[in-house]
């Protein structure tokens, strides 16, 4: 089906104003699809011909004013329409599908109980799927929903819903929203409810709703999100201003999610991990609740100020990155956000910006939905929150408030453009904010930050620096392609650090490519000397060599956990450009991960630690590598204290990376477990699934499967599978991944992508590298183009990393034959294939 083109949605703009959708679902009906019908009442400027988008199995019937229109006019997915001018009515009756890949109304049962479970994902076009509607994102209309669905069940939605009786329920009528907000979630869902009280006498009723088989889980953690909820109400209620907007507030926590979550007014949805069931980690809570802050957050920014067109989606996703963390350190327990940040985040979105895919924070071409579909990555995320750091830098913290509520209040309940925030921020600050934008936001590419120290002996035989200068290095070529230089200026810190004392530190404004920092003459030369040292602005930070090596003796003494988590980020980056081994890696690794004290760092380097050597080192050493990890973790148990985050994220460590067949075998089969995870069935699944990649199963598996019954569970078994090193196994896992008519859902294709190549060598995986390249682009159109993108990212054989798998990835992306989603993966995948060429060819494959 053709994607909405921008040039399409501005016209049917100009043309259409829409003035209210009713929409009546009948979920009772099938299984595998529902009824929908649809009013739409709009406004033309003109009787001119436009289109209503419609993506239904059987359309029934169309009436426009009272007159009927034949349904077979539906193609590819829209319905030619020329309105009278002046106010028009559309009715629309359709048979819709239920899908299985997280996009549209999204059906899955829960194997645990046989749960019939529904929810509405409408992001970025799914909504014809469920209703007829014009979707695009300025078009936005009031909704008022009602829904028929079997009587044990409840359902909820953006309106505030009410239980007729006999399965009918009504939503309340909505404030404007943009199509792709809408959305319905029914089934034998359980609740807990809370309230929020406002300072100025506003109560909003708090809900959370999650599958009855995490029943309890979520009655025992309903607490502290409620408080999490609360906290991060009044945050923003007293930042912006402005009063909660939508009514209740529902966060109802769904299976098969293919994002973290979606910011549906008034009904946001999660992905029902985040209702754990095995140990909580430190990490894992500050992760849930980051996620409910920065969902939170779009209540205004995105919600109640929508972009006009995908282009601007920075303006909703920096925005709620940057002020999820900031309500984390400034409202709740989790002081130590932004490390997580560091750690975390900052990692994914340089690593977007090294690909060949790149692109600037805002203004990125978006010429139709599914090229905008390619640019909701770590940029629009990581890299604007990095920005709008430095954008309250530049010009303070209380202009920048005054812009955001100025902007807020401007364009309520409605759309705005990049100009439009631009223009609010100069209001507020007096400056010319639009030359920030085009160095920081309208460039892509990555700065690189290094500090240059030149020494001396002093009279009394110590090394001291005689000069020092922080130099930026402007990228020439983004993408393959030349560029100006941006000239960004950059707001940060430098600190040098030696044996655990922090002999330094300096504020610097990089506002040129050479800044020197003559307060430094005269110091100690320290034996780290770290760039951005705050981790506060965005740029690879480049360690000279000295530092480098130090890291494994220095990087465990560093106090700072920012700096930490800077110095991991920087050294991920080194080992991805080939100006480290892969091997200092797991060196500093070894020596830091046993007293490591932030969650964050803990569980972010291990996972990406032993990401790095499943793909870089050379194929005979890796399980010596992996085995090093695993020691390492096994130190840190030794090390915490026992029933603590630090000796469960140890733990995990060792059973996903230990070579160690009798020690996983025992906690596969519930023995000998860590205290604290004696219960913890997704822990016992690490070792089973580790115990898979080493061909070591022995009934394991079965046993496993027969004690966890549930949806994680059963993904897990999948996983487990298709991680086992033969040839029947491999032939399974791939027909049921690749196969057009599997039936499998997106999160069984991402688990059997996983498994499929974590082991087998290269005379086992080879064959399928040009079978993926065929028929992993051959699910468009059985799969959505939002779980394919990771689906196609799962599958890609980084397994097989010879130049003769980058020679047909090659040749398939010069044809046009895939999909713009699965053409994105394949880029990024390619760029990540390309440097496991480069460190093989530098340090040994």
């Amino acid at each position: 089906m053709p994607s909405l083109t921008r040039d399409e949605a501005q016209a049917r703009a100009s043309l259409i104003d829409v003035e209210s959708m009713e929409v009546e679902l009948d979920l009772t009906t099938s299984t595998s699809t529902f009824e929908s019908e649809t009013q739409i009442v709009f406004r033309a400027d003109a009787a001119e011909p436009t289109f209503v988008d419609l993506k239904a199995v059987d359309v029934h019937e169309v009436e426009l004013n009272d007159e009927a229109l034949d349904p077979a006019t539906v193609v590819d997915g829209r319905l030619p329409i020329t309105p009278q001018q002046g106010r028009n009515t559309l009715a629309v009756r359709a048979t819709m599908p239920f899908s299985n890949d997280g996009q549209g109304l999204h059906r899955s049962v829960d194997p645990e109980d046989h749960g019939e479970y529904l929810y509405g994902h409408l992001f970025l076009d799914a909504a014809p799927k469920v209703f007829a509607c014009f979707d695009q994102p300025d078009l936005k209309a009031p909704y008022t929903v009602s829904v028929k669905a079997p009587e044990e069940w409840i359902v909820t939605g953006n309106g505030d819903p009410t239980h007729e009786g006999h399965g009918i329920w009504r939503l309340a009528t909505t404030k404007p929203l943009s199509t792709y907000f809408v959305t319905v979630c029914a089934g034998p869902y359980v609740s807990q409810r809370d309230t929020w009280r406002g300072p100025d006498g506003q109560v909003v009723p708090l809900v959370l709703h999650a599958r009855a088989s995490l029943a309890a889980e979520l009655e025992a953690q309903a607490p502290q999100m409620f408080e999490v909820t609360r906290q991060c109400m009044s945050y923003f209620h007293e930042l912006f201003g402005i009063d909660y907007p939508f009514g209740e507030y529902h966060q109802i926590f769904v299976p098969e999610f293919n994002a973290g979550a979606m910011e549906n007014p008034g009904c946001v949805t999660f992905r029902d991990q985040y209702v754990f069931q095995g140990a909580i980690t430190r990490e894992g809570l500050l992760t849930r609740s980051n996620t409910i802050a920065h969902e939170m957050a779009h209540m205004w920014f995105g919600d109640l100020v929508t972009p006009v067109w995908w282009d601007d989606l920075w303006l909703n996703e920096s925005f709620a990155e940057y002020m999820a963390h900031r309500a984390c350190v400034g409202a709740t327990e989790f002081t130590e956000a932004w490390v997580d940040f560091g750690v975390g985040r900052k990692p994914w979105g340089y690593a977007a910006e090294r690909s060949p895919s790149t692109h600037p924070v805002a203004g990125s071409p978006a010429p139709d939905g599914d090229t905008a579909l390619q640019n909701f990555d770590g940029i629009s995320y990581a890299k604007g929150a990095s920005a709008l750091r430095q954008l309250i830098e530049w010009m303070g913290d209380e202009a920048f408030i005054a812009g955001v509520r100025d902007h807020l209040t401007t364009h309520s309940y409605g759309n705005a453009t990049l100009a439009d925030f631009l223009g609010s921020m100069e209001s507020a600050s007096g400056r010319d904010v639009q030359g920030w934008a085009a160095a920081w936001l309208e460039t892509a590419g990555l700065d690189r930050i290094s500090v240059e120290l030149t020494t001396r002996t002093d009279a009394d035989g110590i090394e001291v620096i005689d000069t020092a200068a922080v130099l930026r290095e402007q990228p020439t070529e983004v993408a393959g392609q030349p560029v100006e230089p941006a000239d960004r200026p950059h707001a940060l810190s430098i600190a040098g650090w030696t044996d655990g004392d922090r002999a330094w530190s300096v504020e610097v404004e990089l506002d040129a490519d050479r800044v020197e920092v003559p307060e430094l003459a005269g110091r100690p030369v320290p034996r780290l000397v770290v760039p951005n040292a705050a981790d506060t602005t965005w740029a690879t930070a480049v360690l000279d060599e000295e530092s480098l090596a130090a890291l494994p003796a220095q990087l465990p003494q560093v106090e700072d956990p920012a700096t930490r988590a800077m110095l991991w980020a920087a050294l991920f980056d080194a080992v991805a450009d080939g100006g480290a081994d892969p091997r200092h890696l797991v060196r500093t690794f070894a020596a830091a991960f046993p007293v490591e004290n932030d969650a964050s760092v803990l569980a972010i380097s291990g996972g990406i630690t032993a990401r790095v050597v499943r793909t870089m080192v050379p194929a005979a050493e890796r399980d010596t590598q992996l085995e090093v990890l695993a020691a390492a973790g096994r130190e840190r148990m030794r090390s915490a204290e026992a029933g603590t985050s630090e000796a469960w994220l140890g733990a995990r460590v060792v059973a996903t990376c230990s070579t160690d067949a009798e020690e996983l075998r025992a906690w596969a089969r519930g023995e000998d477990l860590p205290q604290g995870l004696e219960t913890d069935d997704e822990f016992r699944w690490f070792a089973v699934k580790r115990l898979a990649q080493l061909g070591g199963l022995d009934g394991e598996l079965e046993l496993m499967g027969e004690h966890d019954r549930s949806l994680a569970g059963q993904l897990s078994g999948l996983m487990a599978r298709a991680s086992q090193p033969d040839a029947e196994s491999k032939a399974w896992a791939w027909e049921q991944l690749a196969g057009r008519d599997s039936g499998r859902s997106n999160y069984e294709r991402n688990n059997l992508a996983q498994g499929f190549w974590a082991s087998g060598g290269p005379e086992l995986l080879t064959p399928y590298v040009e079978r993926y390249l065929t028929e992993v682009p051959g699910l468009s159109g059985v799969v959505g183009e939002d779980a394919l993108a990771r689906v196609a990212q799962l599958a890609f054989p980084l397994a097989v990393p010879t130049q003769a798998t980058a020679d047909a990835v090659d040749a398939v992306l010069a044809g046009d034959a895939v999909s713009p989603a699965v053409r994105r993966s394949m880029v990024d995948q390619r760029s990540v294939l390309g440097e496991v060429l480069r460190s093989q060819q530098r340090y040994g494959a």
